[in-house]
């Protein structure tokens, strides 16, 4: 796959992306948001709307604060509910009043909130950490604050003074992952499901392998032009960038297949021979990965699992 990871961007720094639409990194690099969150902001006049205000850093806010003023913010939007997308919407709501956008949290993974020195919320601000139990990874990785404002569906279309956003449901990388298409520009903020510089974690059970699939066809189908993800540069041929993702996907089907053909029955085998080479501390996402693909196959009829062991289906 052809990667793009030349971002080359100053966090905190104002950068104008098109007539309607700029970015400023958060400083939260790390190895699952690459150079930091990209929050969007989009509008040319004096209200603009705010897309995935980031991760809850003191200085991300008071920098996302100068590079807003002496603008009103009319919409706080949210992709998903990752600590690296939405955290910072509770205290760019307080300063500005506008109302947040987005979907809640999954009921069956909601709990009490992640406490500010867990990993995942280490990972998340890009302090590093110890690396989660697969569960636990998926669990902390959750902002369980968020609650929007307004609920949104597909096809809702939020207007702004100078732009209009179309709601586009892309469960997969999440349950709730939400992507919005800005029409006058025919451009897309894709969130964490469609990025140029990573293939996106599937991690069940919030993520799902199949629902990834199907969003990945929907966004296909549709006449965007380009791609705003919220990590890395943006992507300027999104149609032949989401065909090399389904191959992809495609191909570690075949793949996973062809390795329980020859007799490896197990996740952790399975991640050693499929991503040989990758450094073991992301071992934990890539037997996430692996899970996805494994229970979209079993969704196929394609293989059957047995006391924590996964055949071929006979």
């Amino acid at each position: 796959m052809n990667f793009d990871r030349s971002l080359d961007a100053v966090p905190g720094a104002l950068v104008r992306l098109s007539p309607l639409v700029s970015r400023l990194l958060a400083p939260n690099p790390g190895p699952f948001t690459f150079k930091g969150t990209g929050v969007h902001i989009v509008g040319a006049g004096r209200r603009v709307a705010v897309i995935d205000p980031g991760p809850d850093l003191p200085e991300h806010i008071d920098a996302l604060k100068r590079a807003l003023a002496p603008r009103q913010v009319s919409h706080i939007l949210v992709t998903h509910t990752h600590r690296d997308h939405s955290p910072a919407a509770a205290a760019l709501k307080e300063w500005t009043g506008a109302k947040t956008y987005g979907l809640p949290l999954r009921p069956s993974l909601a709990r009490e909130p992640a406490t500010a020195t867990s990993p995942a919320s280490a990972d998340a601000r890009g302090g590093g950490g110890p690396v989660l139990a697969a569960e636990d990874m998926v669990d902390e990785a959750h902002d369980h604050d968020f609650v929007p404002d307004v609920l949104v569906c597909d096809g809702m279309v939020i207007a702004g003074d100078d732009f209009e956003l179309e709601c586009v449901a892309t469960p997969g990388h999440t349950a709730n992952h939400i992507c919005y298409a800005l029409r006058p520009e025919q451009a897309l903020f894709s969130g964490d499901h469609v990025m140029g510089w990573s293939t996106s974690v599937i991690a069940p059970p919030d993520g799902h392998m199949g629902d990834y699939l199907a969003s990945l066809e929907k966004m296909a189908a549709r006449d965007e032009r380009i791609f705003y993800p919220t990590h890395g540069s943006p992507i300027l041929d999104p149609k032949s960038w989401l065909a090399q993702l389904i191959a992809h996907r495609r191909l570690r089907e075949a793949q996973i297949l062809a390795a329980l053909a020859e007799g490896e029955d197990g996740p952790a085998g399975l991640v050693e021979r499929l991503y040989s080479g990758l450094d073991a501390a992301l071992h934990p996402a890539a037997a996430q990965q692996v899970k996805a693909h494994l229970e979209h196959l079993e969704s196929r009829g394609l293989v059957t699992p047995e006391a924590g062991r996964w055949h071929l289906r006979t």
